[in-house]
């Protein structure tokens, strides 16, 4: 909000009308007013950098659209009132096209109308500023270092990825398990590039029906289906001169995905049920958990589109990968618990911290920070304690020793559990166990092994 003194310069050759506009908008004390005679004199003092510009249209030395327009170019951001002796509609208009904030004709009212026209020009300018201190509040939100929280090196090999990412207009996409903050690091890499004052938009191809990811994508003109009582503008046209964020990208239909193509390779989308194109200015980002690889070459996912699509590629680690940042992350969300709820300060007992280093976390950050907050919910003292910590019946690993098998089965169970983990890539449990992909495959074959 503005707050303190608000510029106001008068320009007016008439001495005695330049001195009644000053008394009367001096009556708000939060007005700073100078009054200028002549538009070099005016033009010359423009460093001062005021928030409005009360101009006559006709001044001895200088034609008022030719002050207006150096204003403008010498101050984009001040509002200019023009003050004129006639009423022009002609003038009016073309001094409005050139940026003036409007035009009041000289007569007994000018006074009151001109001093409701800076009232709103504060409000518009107090706004403005609002916005662009939330907007700068969002990218400090959304500084990398904030985002995710690790000191780990597979943490900082995302960092520096991120940072390449937010410098230009690349297609980003991100891999990782569910809960590893996927939509956090798209949010990081928009509000920290250019286009961190343009909308951005995410949609979870997951969760809208079959049926109406078309409209929801490129939206729809009235009457193109049942219940399409209007036009409706797509989540392209909404993320225009923005990034568009399309998690679980791996779900979207293969109907679909050729019409997607083609908006990525035109840039022009049509509505559904239109037929005029409509360009789009959009920074493309993408998420899944899925091997997008492997899903073209099982036929689910259109290889051109996946090229398309591959960009910068982002790997997110699962938290079991990611060592004592687990530590660091289970501190961080301990202590914005027990702020939020006005609780004293908690800390983790030697016990309860191994015992969560100790822990896969199938459910990756997000099942760490539920787990952690139930946590300074149980504890009865400002230690945590190994009993506090409460890991989900449905993930806990069962205890492969206290089962009496051969090591054949062993091996099987292992590679098995492997599989299901990473989502039946083959060549990165290959790689985890350090294991021919060959061997895994001749399982499959001979069911040993069974991919979903």
């Amino acid at each position: 909000m503005t707050n303190g003194s608000f510029k106001i310069f008068i320009l007016d050759d008439d001495i005695w009308y330049s001195e009644l506009l000053e008394y009367h908008l001096s009556l708000n004390p939060d007005y700073e007013i100078k009054k200028f005679h002549s538009a070099n004199d005016c033009l010359a003092n423009m460093h001062l950098r005021p928030n409005v510009v009360t101009l006559d249209y006709s001044l001895p030395d200088k034609n008022g659209a030719e002050v207006l327009r150096r204003i403008k170019e010498m101050s984009p951001d001040v509002q200019v009132v023009v003050i004129s002796g006639q009423e022009d509609v002609a003038t009016a208009v073309d001094l409005l096209k050139l940026g003036a904030y409007d035009y009041i004709v000289k007569d007994e009212d000018t006074p009151e109308r001109l001093w409701n026209t800076i009232n709103k020009i504060r409000e518009n300018v107090s706004l403005r500023e609002e916005i662009d201190h939330l907007k700068e509040e969002i990218g400090q939100k959304y500084d990398f270092g904030k985002v995710i929280i690790g000191n780990s090196d597979a943490i900082k090999k995302v960092f520096n990825l991120m940072d390449k990412a937010s410098k230009t207009n690349i297609t980003v996409s991100i891999h990782g398990e569910t809960g590893t903050g996927k939509e956090l690091v798209a949010k990081a890499i928009h509000y920290n590039s250019p286009r961190k004052k343009a909308p951005y938009v995410a949609v979870n191809v997951a969760a809208i029906p079959r049926e109406l990811i078309e409209s929801e994508l490129f939206g729809h003109e009235k009457g193109a289906f049942t219940g399409a009582v209007s036009r409706r503008l797509g989540k392209f046209e909404e993320a225009n001169k923005g990034t568009l964020f399309l998690d679980e990208i791996g779900e979207l239909d293969i109907s679909l995905q050729s019409k997607l193509l083609r908006v990525l390779q035109e840039k022009e989308i049509t509505r559904v049920g239109g037929n005029s194109v409509v360009p789009v200015d959009v920074r493309i980002i993408v998420a899944t958990h899925k091997n997008l690889a492997e899903e073209v070459k099982k036929g689910r996912f259109r290889e051109d589109l996946y090229y398309r699509l591959l960009g910068l590629p982002i790997q997110l680690p699962p938290l079991r990968e990611r060592g004592s940042d687990i530590l660091v992350l289970a501190k961080f969300f301990i202590d914005a618990f027990a702020k939020e709820n006005g609780l004293g300060r908690k800390h983790l007992s030697p016990a309860a911290q191994q015992k969560l280093l100790s822990y896969a976390f199938p459910g990756n950050v997000r099942e760490l920070k539920a787990l952690v907050e139930l946590a300074v919910v149980l504890a009865d003292e400002d230690t945590i304690q190994e009993q506090d910590i409460n890991f989900s019946a449905s993930h806990t690993d069962k205890d492969f020793l206290a089962e009496e098998r051969s090591l054949k089965e062993y091996t099987t169970a292992i590679i098995q559990r492997f599989l299901d983990r990473y989502d039946y890539n083959v060549l990165l449990v290959a790689d985890k166990l350090d294991i021919g992909k060959s061997t895994i495959y001749r399982m499959i074959q001979s069911q040993e092994l069974t991919v979903k």
